[in-house]
C-alpha cells in the first residue's frame, strides 16, 4: 500500500455475488481500495472480471453480499449513482469522437457555457484552459488540446480519460484493460499515469489479464477464476513469476508442460 493510503477503504465489496437468473457470474468476491492506492484485479477470460466491473460501476446491480462507499452500504441501480458516489469507469473502448478536438472530448456531455437565455454559448476559452490545466496536473504535456483525439496514441487517448475522470469528481477509478490493445511503450504511458493518479490521492482499481503491468504499479492483488476469488495479496508478498503461475493455473500448466513434452 502507498504511504498516502487512507487507513479505510473508499470502496469496498464483502462476499459481493451477481446471479442472472440460475447462471452465477460472481461468488463471494471480498476486496476493497483507499484512496491513493492501486488495487489490481486479475484473470483470464471468463475469469468474472467483466461482472466485477458492472458491479463496481453501478452497470448491474450485485445479488449477494454487500458493497460500501465511504463506509456506507450501497446497492448502485445506475452508472450515474455510482459517479455520483464518486465511482468513475473508464472503459477499454473509450467513447470519444476522434475528429473532434480534446478539450470537446473532456467536456463531452458535461460543456460549460457562458451567457444566460437565448444568449447561452459554450465557453471555448474556459474549457481549452481547463483541459490543458488537467491535462498538465497528471503530466500529460499536449501540443495543442484542439488537434483531433483521434490523433493521439491510445495510451494518450486513455490517459486523457483517466484526467477527465479526476477533473469531474472521481475518487476511485476502474479502468479496464486499459493497456490490453497497446503495444510496449503505449502500455508504459498508461502506467505511469495510473502511478499518478495514485499520487495525487485516487483509488485506482486496475482490471487487466497481464501480471507484468499489474505488478508494476499494483499495491495489492486480486484474483480471480470462474467467477470467484482466487486470493489476495499484498505486493511485498508475491512475486511477478508467482502472480503468473496463479493466474495460469499452476499446477494445470505443469501438467500441460508435461504433456507437451511427452509428444
Amino acid at each position: 500500500m502507498s504511504e498516502n493510503a487512507a487507513t479505510a477503504p473508499y470502496l469496498e465489496v464483502r462476499g459481493v455475488g451477481k446471479r442472472y437468473g440460475s447462471i452465477i457470474a460472481l461468488r463471494d468476491v471480498s476486496t476493497s481500495v483507499g484512496l491513493g492506492e492501486v488495487l489490481c484485479v486479475l484473470g483470464d477470460n471468463g475469469a468474472g472480471k467483466s461482472t466485477f466491473i458492472k458491479v463496481l460501476s453501478g452497470a448491474h446491480p450485485h445479488t449477494e453480499g454487500e458493497l460500501r462507499v465511504a463506509g456506507e452500504a450501497l446497492t448502485f441501480s445506475s452508472p450515474r449513482e455510482a459517479l455520483d458516489r464518486g465511482i468513475a469507469t473508464v472503459y477499454q473502448d473509450l467513447a470519444v469522437v476522434p475528429l473532434m478536438p480534446v478539450w470537446r472530448n473532456f467536456f463531452l456531455g458535461s460543456e460549460l457555457t457562458t451567457g444566460r437565455g437565448p444568449f447561452r454559448r459554450l465557453d471555448v476559452k474556459a474549457m481549452r484552459r481547463i483541459t490543458k490545466e488537467e491535462l498538465a496536473k497528471m503530466g500529460i504535456d499536449l501540443r495543442d488540446v484542439e488537434q483531433p483525439i483521434g490523433t493521439l496514441s491510445g495510451g494518450e487517448r486513455q490517459s486523457v480519460a483517466i484526467a477527465r475522470a479526476v477533473y469531474f469528481g472521481a475518487k476511485v477509478v476502474i479502468l479496464d484493460e486499459p493497456t490490453a490493445a497497446l503495444g510496449v511503450k503505449q502500455a508504459g504511458v498508461v502506467l505511469k499515469y495510473v502511478n499518478a493518479a495514485r499520487e495525487r490521492g485516487l483509488g485506482v482499481v486496475l482490471i487487466t489479464h497481464n501480471p507484468h503491468h499489474a505488478h508494476l504499479v499494483g499495491d495489492r492483488f486480486l484474483l480471480l477464476k470462474r467467477g470467484a476469488s482466487l486470493g489476495e495479496y499484498e505486493r511485498a508478498d508475491i512475486t511477478v513469476e508467482e502472480l503468473t503461475a496463479l493466474m495460469a493455473g499452476g499446477a494445470e500448466l505443469d501438467a500441460l508442460a508435461h504433456e507437451l513434452q511427452r509428444a
